[in-house]
């Protein structure tokens, strides 16, 4: 919004002081952290103490854990916090005309909707399971098909490419939106570019630093552009949910899922000012996604809030995100990583919650099946998700959280390694 009211400011008086700041990416992105931070950490504690007036507290099942019984009645549903901070300053700065932009915002929107009836049900309808697993499901299920129907239709959503390299993977003047583009290359020749519709992707070691979802179907490369979204769609859907629901289950120890989601948060943010950047993206040999730059306030946003949220979520927790939380950041995280075509990155990137989910899926799988073949279920893990095992184990909770940050800030350092790698 600050960006049209600076316009129409200058349309009437020339050269408005400091005007000029809001053209640069970088400024704004800065300017969304603080005011991110801002927010949180003033109207954090107004919320707080409001759940608190409401008895919004969380309640805890006795499973033997340190310090467990300590978090009794704990304010939850302190998601509102992230997501109040993640959007307020979205909409301050960011261009709210941009595709991306837009679907960011319904994204959060949308995911934060599921999170928040789950706890409502919880708290105030006093069900433990909250809301049914089906209609939890049904609601990330839609969310993936909003992201990937918008994904394949949308003409503002392309790779700008050189007319031969389009000829290449089989794209037509069809697929081109638009008119071919003059631009000049690293040796100073004139090389035409265009927009295409094309679900290509980056994906490190492969050919040419990309993959075609097109090159896998049993067609001839015309009729596979057509028929791609066979296969997107449903990957797009699967990555929503599974990422979602990954950060659910990390949401277990204070100050655990906001950390890792910052980290990530910020990585995401590099790469979407990087694929947003015709320059840096030809260097990188990374696709140049034109607009996706504007992702980086959204990123900005999202390190902003995670940040403010740990303020207070930070050991020992004067506020649980709940699902309102978790659910929303695995959702942003998702749908980002799809619109800045990185989704083959999303299990070194979010390793921490691909390890936690694992641990879980590990563990019940052989309970089910030492039950079932020696009449007494076995486990794995003293208890998962592996967060548990290691408080099981006599581990504190604050060394805990602080490895797997460490760990986080590991695998993030080895996902941007990657923009390297041919």
């Amino acid at each position: 919004m600050l960006i049209y009211l600076i316009d129409w400011l200058e349309e009437i008086f020339e050269n408005v002081p400091g005007a000029g700041l809001f053209d640069y990416i970088t400024f704004r992105a800065g300017f969304a952290v603080i005011v991110s931070l801002l927010i949180s950490l003033v109207f954090g504690k107004r919320i707080i103490n409001y759940l608190r007036r409401l008895q919004i507290g969380e309640t805890v099942r006795e499973l033997g854990l340190e310090g467990q019984i300590q978090k009794q009645g704990t304010p939850t549903m302190g998601g509102l916090i992230i997501i109040m901070a993640i959007l307020i300053p979205c909409l301050l700065v960011a261009k709210l005309n941009n595709i991306y932009v837009i679907l960011m915002i319904i994204t959060t929107i949308w995911i934060a909707s599921i999170g928040f009836i789950d706890d409502y049900i919880k708290v105030f309808k006093k069900e433990k399971k909250g809301l049914k697993g089906k209609f939890k499901i049904m609601g990330q299920v839609g969310l993936g098909l909003i992201i990937a129907l918008t994904f394949v239709l949308n003409d503002d959503i392309v790779v700008r490419m050189d007319e031969a390299s389009a000829i290449e993977i089989g794209l037509t003047e069809d697929a081109r939106i638009g008119e071919l583009i003059p631009v000049l290359n690293e040796e100073g020749e004139t090389v035409y570019k265009g927009d295409y519709k094309t679900n290509l992707t980056n994906v490190p070691f492969f050919k040419g630093n990309r993959l075609d979802y097109a090159w896998i179907l049993p067609f001839d490369k015309t009729n596979a552009q057509k028929w791609v979204w066979i296969l997107f769609v449903p990957l797009a859907i699967f990555i929503v949910t599974a990422v979602s629901n990954a950060a659910n289950l990390t949401d277990g120890l204070d100050g655990l899922a906001t950390g890792v989601s910052g980290i990530i948060a910020l990585t995401l943010g590099v790469f979407a000012y990087v694929s947003g950047n015709a320059i840096t993206a030809n260097y990188l040999n990374i696709l140049h996604l034109p607009g996706a730059e504007e992702m980086v306030i959204y990123a900005a946003c999202l390190a902003g809030a995670c940040l403010g949220f740990l303020w207070y979520n930070a050991y020992p927790a004067q506020v649980f995100m709940g699902d309102t939380g978790s659910l929303t950041l695995g959702g942003i995280i998702a749908s980002m990583s799809l619109l800045l075509r990185k989704e083959w990155l999303i299990p070194i990137l979010c390793g921490i919650f691909f390890v936690e989910t694992l641990s879980v899926i590990i563990q019940v799988s052989y309970f089910k099946y030492t039950k079932r073949k020696y009449g007494e279920g076995r486990r794995i893990f003293k208890m998962a998700p592996l967060h548990h095992h290691y408080q099981k184990k006599g581990m504190h909770e604050v060394k805990i959280v602080t490895r797997f940050w460490l760990i986080g800030i590991l695998l993030a350092v080895i996902t941007i390694i990657t923009l390297k790698v041919r």
